[in-house]
This record gives C-alpha cells, structure tokens and sequence, in this order.
C-alpha cells in the first residue's frame, strides 16, 4: 500500500468517526482532495461542514510548504479600514517561488462577519483570510477555507464548546458540554498517560485560539482526532510536542 492510497483510507475512517454516516459523493470529493492535495483530516486540515468540505489555514500553509513556496507578505489596506468601528483589510502576496509575480488576496473582517469568540481580534482574522485566498489562487485551490466563512447568528443556542474546569469534575483540565467528545478526550488523556494541561494547551494552539473554550466545535473534534493519531503512531514525538508547552503551562496563575 502507497503513503497515498494509505492517506485515503486513514481520511475517509477518520472523517466517518467525527461526521457519522458520508454519501458516496462525499467521500468521493475527500478521496480526490487527499490524492490532488494530501490533507489530512486528523491534522485539522480538512473540515465537513453542513455536507460541505473546506480547507483550513493549516491545510493551505501544509500545501504551500510542500510546495516550496518563497513567501508571503501582508499589508494593511489602510484607505479601506475603520479601526474605530474594527474594520480591517489586509493585502496578502504568496509567492510560489523567487521569481513569481505573486498571487494576490484580499481579506476582510468586522464585527458583522466574525464570531463573537473573536471580536476583537478581527485585524488577525482579516490576515488570515487574506492569506487563505492568496495561497488558494497560487496553488488553484477551488475549495473555500472555513476562515473564510462570515459568521451568522445561529436561530438555536449555539453549538456546545469545551468549557474551563471548574469545581466538581475528573480533575483533567476539562469540561466539555458535550460528553461525547469529554470522554473520548480523557480516555485518550487516561490511555496514553498525557499531561491534561499541557493537551489542553497544544489544543488551543491546534485551534488558533487564546483558549480552548473558544474553539469551533469542529476545531476540537479534529483535534482530538489528531491527537489519537499522534499518540498511536509516534507518542514520543508527541510528548515532545507536549513539552514545548511546558513554559506556557508555569507562567500561567
């Protein structure tokens, strides 16, 4: 079996355990996306939506590594921004390689199209979904970033997070709304001997957050996912992952 075919049959069981049941056509579009780009469902790479695959800023930063591409610089578009009602549009330039023109994208963010987990970061999220389209149009990404997506109020109450620990619980660090991914979270903290606050610190990182319970849902069940994978294939290059967040984990009160 070649590291491909392997790819598409480690995404497709991968993908089935986070999002249930997928149709056909589904995991056929995620069998042509693991051959076409090697995403990794595991590493958060890829993400199913409301029967919608996207890519996300890691997967585009994997594929432009693997890709050699030579850089990219962003700048603030400062004629079409309003700090003072947070608005803000970033120019970003990747550049496949040294004597590339560069490949140009636009992206923008204000308190209308952005989570309320991340008001007040919208500069960083205008940046990110700048470089999502610039790298989308030099590499011919046809599939949309999930940084991209504008956010709508959902009708119902939102979906269920991972919440801060408090006072009566398992003493992990954790304490999901939802038991399903609580349990699968600490079975593998339990299976695998892993430092509780060192996992949740690699998470927040793994989901671009400052913390856990701001993660989308979908962010915290890939990472798990991911988690899973390291610690089966190779959990010593795990724990050292883990220790890196070790100084992180003292500094803070």
């Amino acid at each position: 079996m070649n590291k491909t075919t392997k790819m598409v049959k480690d995404n497709t069981r991968c993908a089935r355990s986070l999002w249930g049941t997928l149709s056909k056509s589904a995991v056929r579009k995620l069998e042509e996306l693991t051959v076409r780009h090697l995403l990794s469902v595991s590493a958060g790479e890829l993400l199913r939506l409301e029967g919608t695959w996207y890519i996300t800023h890691a997967g585009l930063l994997s594929i432009a590594h693997r890709r050699k591409c030579a850089g990219i610089t962003t700048t603030i578009v400062e004629s079409l921004c309003e700090p003072t009602i947070h608005r803000w549009v970033v120019r970003a330039i990747a550049f496949k390689s040294r004597q590339s023109p560069g490949f140009v994208g636009y992206g923008d963010a204000d308190t209308s199209n952005v989570s309320p987990l991340v008001r007040g970061a919208e500069m960083r999220v205008a940046e990110t979904r700048a470089v999502n389209r610039a790298l989308r149009k030099a590499y011919g990404i046809g599939l949309c970033s999930v940084e991209e997506l504008g956010y709508v109020a959902p009708a119902s109450p939102a979906p269920r997070s991972f919440e801060p620990h408090s006072n009566a619980g398992n003493g992990n660090g954790f304490r999901p709304n939802e038991p399903r991914l609580r349990d699968r979270l600490c079975l593998l903290i339990r299976q695998h001997n892993l430092d509780p606050t060192l996992v949740k610190a690699y998470a927040a990182d793994f989901c671009g957050t400052a913390v856990l319970k701001d993660a989308a849902r979908e962010l915290v069940e890939s990472f798990i996912a991911h988690l899973a994978t390291a610690a089966k294939e190779d959990r010593d290059a795990l724990i050292c992952k883990l220790n890196s967040y070790i100084q992180t984990k003292e500094v803070r009160p």
